[in-house]
């Protein structure tokens, strides 16, 4: 793992590649998208099952398109009592920190004869995406539990959970024992751009949705994208990242096992350590390389940390926490000696994890928080997925004849400043029959 000297030329470069490095798709990845959009459209289950058949397996039908009470409790009977115990733990850590987000509608009467308030409503249904990786094999359990329990929690009527199927045409049952857990009846076996066109635009057998949520593939991604502005989603998620800023005292086998977990999910994804120590530098270096080996997944995370991995060697904390908002990571571990005294300098972050002992996987799994998080320096204006994302907010607005006469002047002069005449008609015409 390369160390830079922050500020250089150098390390500039390093940042820069690694700020634009994007979603990383083609111009043909996007009419392939765009091209199984329409289909699904057209066609619906058919075209849904035809991509289904030809990807992930040749076992799904249209009439097992949808998973069935019996494989629901089949699963339960497969999976150990012990996964159901840790699920239990997660499910009611998440819920309990969702709980915290939801709002209250409100009124108030600011002035006489005025009402105003907010309506919060759930949607009406809303669809979680699970990714099926490895054709089934390593069922992101997460993925269920970060999307199901804040619609849940936010009070969405209908959730609906689309994953690809296994080769031979069944969910893997951790995926359908969590889907019980949280409280999601209707699962769906497909993927990739056609699972969410699906949700999308509705099929014979696929409720249409309001909002949709999880994360995916670069063709998930951008079906996400496109279908965006029909249907609520969460975000327009990129690769993985995690920045750890660490001091003197932090333990560098600790940082480099932090910064694997997350280059171990993709070549395009980002890990980086700002400290201002040089022997924390160095030894985290030789750490990294000691630690890559063992992991099944290391071809990955090499490439991943060649390819965006960086040490940066800063002059200060100041200098490292400057360059961290600039960043605006996904993940920032403030692995210091005294980690909450610099969170109110932290601005632009999906997650702030805080101590030698609370590693980003801590928040993937078992903390509360969702994992589902702004990436690509988007943590400049977005926020991890919520309560609030399944949630939308209708103005209340009430005026008694006494408060609508005292303000009309106002609105009559704004209006025609406009060039609006039908505006400050609809306020004038209400002076007039009060007069008559």
């Amino acid at each position: 793992m390369k160390i830079y000297s922050y500020p250089s030329k150098k390390a500039e470069k390093r940042v820069n590649d690694t700020i634009s490095r994007g979603l990383g798709f083609t111009s043909d990845d996007y009419k392939n998208v765009e091209k199984y959009i329409e289909d699904i459209k057209i066609r619906g289950d058919e075209a849904l099952v035809e991509y289904t058949n030809q990807f992930d397996s040749k076992a799904v039908t249209i009439e097992n398109l949808k998973v069935s009470r019996d494989e629901f409790e089949q699963a339960l009977k497969e999976v150990e009592p012990s996964f159901l115990k840790t699920l239990d733990t997660s499910i009611s850590q998440v819920k309990y920190f969702h709980a915290k987000q939801k709002e209250k509608s409100w009124v108030d009467t600011p002035r006489n004869g005025v009402m105003l308030g907010q309506l919060v409503k759930p949607v009406s249904a809303a669809g979680v995406y699970a990714p099926g990786a490895k054709g089934g094999k390593t069922p992101l359990v997460s993925s269920v539990l970060m999307g199901g329990i804040p619609a849940k929690v936010a009070g969405v009527q209908s959730i609906s959970l689309m994953t690809p199927p296994m080769e031979n045409g069944q969910i893997n049952p951790h995926i359908l024992a969590a889907a019980q857990k949280v409280g999601i009846q209707d699962v769906f076996k497909a993927g990739s751009a056609w699972a969410i066109a699906a949700f999308a635009f509705g099929t014979q057998t696929v409720p249409k949705v309001d909002v949709i949520v999880g994360p995916g593939n670069i063709y998930v991604t951008l079906a996400k994208k496109i279908v965006s502005g029909m249907v609520g989603i969460d975000m327009i998620a990129g690769p993985s990242e995690i920045l750890v800023i660490a001091d003197k005292d932090a333990n560098p086998d600790f940082i480099a096992a932090d910064l694997l977990s997350q280059a171990e999910h993709d070549v395009m994804a980002s890990s980086i350590l700002v400290t201002d120590s040089e022997n924390i530098a160095n030894k985290t270096a030789a750490a990294v390389q000691h630690q890559v080996e063992k992991l099944s997944r290391k071809k990955i995370a090499k490439q991943s940390i060649d390819n965006f991995g960086a040490i940066m060697l800063v002059p200060d904390m100041e200098t490292g926490i400057a360059l961290a908002n600039r960043l605006a990571p996904e993940h920032l571990e403030l692995m210091v000696k005294e980690p909450f005294d610099y969170v109110g300098q932290i601005q632009n972050a999906g997650a702030l994890f805080l101590g030698a002992y609370t590693p980003e996987p801590i928040g993937d799994y078992i903390a509360g928080p969702n994992h589902v998080l702004p990436t690509a320096g988007t943590a400049r204006f977005s926020s991890a997925l919520s309560v609030e994302h399944f949630t939308k907010k209708t103005s209340l607005i009430h005026y008694s004849k006494n408060a609508f006469e005292k303000e009309a002047d106002d609105v009559i002069c704004l209006a025609k400043t406009e060039g609006l005449d039908a505006h400050a008609n609809s306020v004038a015409i209400r002076r007039l029959k009060k007069k008559n």
